[in-house]
């Protein structure tokens, strides 16, 4: 079953001061690892995300020189506040199995949207002492396990290249953005480690 993928990061001696090169740092890892550092939207929430946004915006293609982390995060932290939450939306292309008429799956790479979050340690009231003083959100694991696909040699390798993006992009942050401890965690509590090693075995 589907289930919602995070990375909670925390840094040492953290201030608030310090959120927004925090975020253009853990940003950064995704073009380090392949992916784009380009942001496709900035939301800034106050007081939790149930409240309307007190700043939006949406980059489009002509947008390039604005959407880069460094003042993309600037832009949305300009009101940089206690209780705030500061939203970042941007892509990585994962492979997707594209399957239909009964024929074997045809693999693709398709982007996946990734939003990183960094939380005011007053926002919603100090979420981010479990949450982490930045999240990652990848969406839901499918893209790592592909339960549904019948998991033959190529899929495998697909399958595969995508836990290595994944682990590639979670090196890349702790080695070059000063973060104190990680956790890697699930909606359900479940392992995805431990997913992944029961759904290989089945290999044939």
């Amino acid at each position: 079953m589907a289930d919602q993928l995070y990375l909670s990061l925390w840094f040492p001696n953290f201030r608030l001061a310090g959120l927004a090169p925090a975020l253009v740092s853990v940003i950064r890892q995704f073009g380090a690892v392949g992916g784009s550092s380009r942001l496709s939207a900035a939301t800034a929430y106050p007081i939790s995300r149930t409240e309307s946004p007190a700043y939006q915006r949406i980059y489009g293609e002509n947008d390039l020189e604005e959407s880069i982390p460094e003042l993309a995060v600037a832009a949305a932290t300009e009101m940089l506040h206690d209780d705030f939450a500061y939203e970042f939306d941007l892509t990585w292309e994962l492979w997707t199995p594209e399957v239909g008429g009964g024929l074997d799956p045809v693999w693709k790479k398709e982007p996946g949207r990734v939003t990183v979050i960094g939380f005011g340690p007053e926002f919603d009231d100090g979420a981010y002492e479990q949450n982490g003083h930045i999240r990652v959100d990848f969406g839901i694991d499918t893209p790592f396990l592909y339960e549904e696909v019948d998991l033959d040699r190529t899929a495998v390798s697909r399958v595969k290249e995508n836990v290595q993006m994944l682990v590639a992009f979670t090196n890349a942050v702790q080695q070059h953005c000063g973060i104190s401890s990680r956790l890697l965690w699930s909606e359900s509590g479940e392992s995805l480690a431990q997913k992944l090693v029961d759904r290989l075995q089945r290999v044939n």
